[in-house]
């Protein structure tokens, strides 16, 4: 199975494998045998979300980027609550899969570049190159708030979750540039094509798993967080978008950033980089520089 679209230069294929019990679906760039890096798209994404940072890549790489549980074509575990850990769990067993030998390039974006963080730090000998995009973490969390959260997470247990659905194929790629204006209309017609699917009444369903969209009830803890960050042995890229909406969870702007410098100080052998022109998704809005700088980081 091959992605066909005029905007892409290099064509993914699919693989589907079994990880922990579920089915996975794994998109592949390149050839095997090719230098590995290894993609996590973030919260309610898909593996395609990286094919034009790929249609930039120089050298020949074999990049391979899952659609983690409960997202695209990939099964979904049949729960109503989603548990951080087992991301952390599938990419240990993708990668033992993949490549069981080795330290390996990992990436990922926001929701993925937190799982990837914390896996660098829990198995830093599996990581060779890590490239951290927008993995902020979540804003930080005190003890008295768990009454509330475990509150908030049962009485949303009662109302089974839903996601709206589309009328058309150009309905989800307007959605998709709602989220993001800096997204081509080619691009978000080629994205489209990935994050959704028309059903049998002949509505478009966001390739998704509605459970995602639950309260978790555990609180985050960003001091576990930086602890794993501090067993991090492999060299860190961060790149974080100039025009990022993350100010919108973690307070004003400036008070934000000292947030993530602090937590980012907790990164041993850290290269940070800022994408101006870009948002939360800057893997869309500047995947030619973040391309060039991936390369140059990890051919170091």
């Amino acid at each position: 199975m091959t992605s066909s679209h005029s905007l892409v230069t290099s064509e993914s294929r699919s693989e589907f494998v079994t990880i922990r019990g579920l089915q996975y679906h794994v998109r592949h760039w390149g050839k095997e045998g090719a230098p590995l890096i290894v993609m996590l798209h973030g919260w309610m994404d898909v593996s395609a979300s990286f094919q034009f940072v790929v249609d930039h890549l120089q050298h020949d790489w074999h990049v391979i980027a899952p659609d983690l549980r409960g997202f695209g074509l990939t099964e979904t575990p049949g729960t109503d609550t989603y548990w951080f850990p087992d991301y952390l769990g599938d990419l240990d067993a993708l990668l033992d899969h993949y490549a069981p030998q080795g330290p390996i390039n990992l990436l990922g974006h926001s929701m993925g570049a937190n799982v990837v963080g914390l896996y660098a730090g829990t198995r830093p000998e599996r990581v060779r190159r890590l490239v951290n995009l927008e993995g902020f973490g979540m804003p930080t969390t005190s003890p008295e708030q768990a009454p509330g959260r475990y509150r908030q997470w049962l009485d949303e247990l009662r109302q089974k979750p839903a996601l709206r659905t589309y009328g058309s194929q150009a309905e989800v790629a307007a959605r998709l540039q709602k989220t993001n204006p800096r997204l081509s209309h080619e691009r978000a017609a080629f994205l489209s094509s990935f994050w959704a699917k028309e059903n049998a009444q002949g509505r478009w369903e966001i390739l998704g798993d509605p459970a995602h969209k639950q309260t978790s009830p555990l609180l985050f803890h960003v001091e576990e967080v930086m602890a794993c960050w501090q067993q991090i042995t492999a060299p860190v890229l961060w790149m974080q978008a100039d025009d990022t909406n993350v100010w919108h969870w973690m307070g004003a702007k400036d008070q934000a950033q000292k947030e993530i410098d602090r937590r980012l100080a907790h990164i041993p052998h850290l290269q940070k980089e800022m994408i101006a022109d870009a948002g939360h998704m800057l893997h869309h809005d500047q995947p030619m520089l973040l391309a060039q700088l991936i390369e140059d980081f990890l051919l170091k």
